[in-house]
């Protein structure tokens, strides 16, 4: 992997560390988002799931990005459709985590109006750390029974999930190095509630066309979120972008 931008002091076919490269800023919450689109825009291969547009190298700043992150917001769509799994530590990120005061792995944060989750999947029933729930107050009352039984729960906003609430209450428990794999949804909801400090976006050098979402789906935002770039690197063709909100 090499880096385009900055202009690169080392060798240009020298490695970059990732791990360096996306460190959080320190000494506050922060919240990035990570996503996968292809050239056209789409944030999903043809076959609906976001896997298709990936590559090697995105999976393996997905995994740095997980190993460095407290928390991992992700709609309750996303978590069904990608078939998520509970994070499990990391040796490469064992002692850092430990040094930081973090835990050994990354939480895992799933987002839910409805609670239509199936809370006897491994997400819940292998989590080492529970996994937290976030929904609002006039959600399914036995739903947040159910949540409550298996997990942590926040209720944020009383009709809806406030993000701004909810990404308060996360660091609150400590969960101050925050990231978000979306979906779309909730991604747009994020940038809306004016939390995103941070994007780190994957474009695949794939044309698909066809109705997929944008990495952000929804209304559009009230003003336009000015975002400006801190790096770019490139592997096989794929772009690994940075920004940071402006």
């Amino acid at each position: 992997m090499r880096r385009l931008l900055p202009a690169p002091h080392a060798p240009a076919d020298q490695d970059v560390d990732l791990v360096e490269a996306y460190a959080y800023p320190p000494g506050r919450t922060w919240l990035r988002a990570n996503m996968v689109g292809s050239l056209d825009g789409a944030a999903q291969a043809p076959d609906g799931l976001s896997a298709g547009l990936s590559s090697p190298g995105d999976k393996k700043i997905f995994g740095v990005l997980r190993g460095l992150a407290d928390v991992i917001v992700v709609g309750a769509s996303t978590v069904r459709n990608e078939g998520y799994r509970p994070t499990r530590p990391k040796a490469a990120y064992a002692a850092a985590r430990e040094v930081a005061g973090q835990l050994p792995a990354p939480v895992i944060a799933i987002v839910s109006r409805s609670l239509a989750i199936d809370f006897t999947t491994p997400l819940f029933t292998e989590a080492i750390t529970p996994t937290i729930v976030i929904t609002c107050e006039l959600a399914r009352p036995e739903g947040i029974e159910a949540a409550g039984r298996y997990g942590d729960v926040i209720l944020a906003g009383r009709d809806r999930v406030d993000f701004a609430l909810a990404l308060d209450a996360l660091a609150a428990r400590g969960l101050t190095r925050q990231l978000t794999e979306g979906g779309p949804h909730v991604l747009a909801q994020i940038a809306a509630s004016g939390r995103l400090d941070e994007l780190c976006l994957t474009v695949a050098p794939l044309l698909t066309a066809g109705p997929a979402d944008r990495i952000l789906a929804g209304p559009a935002l009230t003003g336009a979120l000015p975002m400006r770039p801190m790096s770019i690197l490139e592997e096989d063709g794929s772009l690994f972008t940075r920004y940071v909100r402006a």
